[in-house]
């Protein structure tokens, strides 16, 4: 059977550098995705026509920049993650390429083959985050579970871990102590049958 190996992270993007090459529709759907989840992420838009919602976006978020343009290779200095997805397989390629000679982390919309990560669903209660891969195989199947989890996980789970940070802070002695207390306290999220 097959595995997902993919290995997730949570990135804080308004420390980042994000380049998004494409102002249509996929263009927007990464861009709404990307500040869905970090609204202060640092993005720019690159595009030689945007979406008019795209316009509105980042009008709406000063930290989004958009560039009316067509890509060019210095546009990927001093970047961390890459996005591409315009609707010419040359020029997506082309962004892959040079990113990856740049050891750039690079998604090109709708091309598993040419992806070092994937954007995938996400449910946010407070400070409580939960990524959800279908390892690109199903972005349905991963919308569906997102729906899901928003509505199983209750709205008050943030308080919950509010309250455990503040009981976490008291805690004293070594850190095997700490990490066997707040498992003690926990514990009762596990489903008992």
């Amino acid at each position: 059977m097959e595995q997902n190996e993919l290995y997730p992270i949570f990135l804080k993007l308004h420390n980042l550098n994000v380049l998004i090459v494409g102002g249509g529709n996929v263009g927007l759907e990464k861009l709404s995705f990307l500040l869905k989840s970090s609204p202060n992420a640092n993005v720019e838009v690159v595009a030689k026509e945007f979406h008019l919602e795209i316009k509105v976006l980042a009008e709406k978020h000063s930290s989004i920049k958009l560039t009316e343009s067509k890509f060019k290779k210095k546009m990927l200095k001093k970047r961390h993650m890459v996005i591409a997805c315009t609707d010419d397989l040359k020029v997506n390629k082309k962004v892959y390429d040079l990113a990856r000679k740049r050891y750039l982390i690079c998604n090109i919309a709708d091309t598993p083959d040419l992806c070092d990560y994937y954007l995938g669903g996400i449910v946010t209660k407070g400070n409580v985050k939960i990524a959800i891969s279908t390892n690109g195989k199903s972005p349905t199947t991963a919308k569906r579970l997102r729906e899901f989890f928003e509505e199983v996980i209750p709205q008050d789970i943030n308080q919950m871990v509010e309250n455990l940070n503040e009981y976490r802070k008291t805690l004293k002695g070594n850190f095997e102590e700490k990490v066997k207390r707040m498992n003690e306290i926990t514990d009762s999220l596990k489903n008992k049958e």
